[in-house]
């Protein structure tokens, strides 16, 4: 059965009941595996593809326009040479958009790479003197990519030789590593820009809430798992016409968003990685789907029963019921449909907002259930961000896209025990892992994202 939903009557409740009819035959991927910092078993052996968090927002200096960015290869240690971190030259890294939200992407962009080793036999070295430019001599391996955008009218290639800004080895190599990020930033054709390269992790938790939810009485909080080590970024800061359905995005504002990452294969390219919203493959789905779903396109999600039944009936209101007491929301939760299926809208379920379906623009067709990023780009960023985004009364915030100071792990675990269709905050969760922003304050200009550190995580 292929669930279709009408802009103007979605379905609410009914959603989980009518998919049960759906096959569970699209689950058995054969060399699908998943995303989002080593929450899969299959991708954690693969980091280069590995995608750690995708960011969608209205760019806070430039409102005009949107900020894309999807992160790779998870915990890289800063010191982690001579081998230092670089994207995989066999894979084809995609940030996706859907407009019109039938679940199949609009608008493709695409960066493939290729390697300049100028070491060979002779030297270990990554660079063998001070880097003052992207093409300095010292530099001895480097990284170029090749940026495209496709649509159903063809595509298009924007940047045919972009420099990746490199792994950041040390202040003797790299005494102004700023300088070379903004050499690595190249403008694109009408008015956007992108960047690739290496940047701070900018995801910040307490990742102790693997231990039986912070050690089974709140007691392991407060520290922040990622500080200190890196990512590889891939950011985009585009026109929120060239996104949006039929090029209007005053009519037509609400945009899915997620990244993939294709990997060369005997059977050509196949997709090994995926994320939109954080957190669903590593607490929404199960660890024997894990390596399966992010294989799926977003438009199979709501043919498999068997993972819309993790969302109508999660795993995470259970355990914060067995483990603090907490009384589970009923189910099957249409909120969290909303939340992660069909975008928030007053049609759509009980939470009582107009806020990020794509049944909110005016040219939207028939909608299909999946799981992606949605932002609505006509809510202006706030003066004041509220870390907590929605749940705090700050709409440009989580889950309506998503910032780079969203405090996804606190407001997942809000909106898991009921705290998006109340419409108040759970006491008992209120101090959350009592970790609320980056170690590094973030930047006022694209890619917003801080640079990359160079002091060793274990360093204090």
């Amino acid at each position: 059965m292929e669930l279709r939903i009408n802009r103007r009557a979605l379905i609410g409740l009914g959603i989980a009941g009518a998919l049960t009819a759906s096959s569970f035959v699209l689950l058995r991927a054969e060399t699908g595996t998943a995303s989002s910092h080593r929450e899969a078993p299959m991708i954690a052996g693969d980091p280069r593809n590995d995608n750690t968090d995708v960011y969608a927002f209205v760019s806070p200096d430039k409102t005009g326009t949107v900020t894309l960015m999807a992160n790779f290869i998870p915990f890289e240690e800063p010191n982690g040479g001579p081998n230092f971190y670089q994207f995989d030259v066999n894979s084809r890294y995609n940030i996706k958009i859907d407009s019109n939200g039938d679940a199949v992407p609009d608008v493709v962009y695409q960066w493939t790479f290729r390697n300049e080793d100028g070491r060979g036999n002779g030297t270990f070295l990554y660079n063998n003197g001070p880097i003052t430019s992207l093409n300095d001599k010292n530099l001895l391996f480097r990284q170029r990519y090749k940026l495209t955008r496709s649509t159903a009218h063809g595509t298009r290639t924007l940047v045919a030789n972009g420099v990746v800004a490199p792994s950041n080895t040390g202040p003797a190599s790299m005494p102004d590593y700023g300088a070379l990020r903004a050499q690595s930033i190249k403008t694109l054709p009408g008015g956007g820009k992108v960047f690739a390269g290496q940047s701070d992790e900018a995801f910040f938790a307490d990742l102790r809430v693997f231990d039986l939810l912070y050690g089974g009485n709140l007691s392991e909080v407060g520290q922040d798992t990622l500080k200190g080590y890196n990512v590889h970024s891939l950011a985009l800061q585009v026109p929120k016409d060239e996104i949006a359905l039929k090029g209007d995005a005053k009519r037509n504002p609400v945009v899915g968003v997620w990244s993939t990452v294709d990997k060369w294969s005997p059977k050509g390219y196949v997709q090994v990685s995926r994320l939109g919203q954080p957190l669903v493959n590593e607490v929404v789905v199960p660890a024997g789907l894990k390596d399966a779903f992010n294989a799926l396109s977003p438009h199979q999600d709501a043919g498999v029963p068997a993972v819309v039944k993790r969302v109508t009936n999660p795993e995470v209101p259970k355990l914060l019921a067995a483990i603090y007491g907490l009384k589970a929301p009923k189910t099957p939760r249409a909120d969290l449909v909303e939340i992660f299926l069909i975008g928030i809208a007053k049609a759509n379920g009980p939470i009582k907002a107009d806020l990020n379906s794509q049944s909110l623009n005016k040219d939207a067709g028939k909608l299909r259930p999946s799981e992606m990023l949605r932002l609505n780009m006509a809510i202006a960023p706030a003066a004041t961000p509220n870390r907590l985004g929605v749940l705090a009364g700050d709409l440009q915030g989580f889950p309506n896209g998503r910032r780079l100071g969203d405090d996804v792990i606190d407001i997942a675990l809000q909106a898991m025990a009921g705290a998006a269709q109340t419409g108040k905050l759970v006491d008992a969760l209120a101090s959350g892992d009592k970790v609320d922003g980056n170690d590094r304050p973030f930047g006022t200009k694209f890619p917003y994202i801080p640079l990359p550190g160079n002091t060793s995580v274990n360093a204090s």
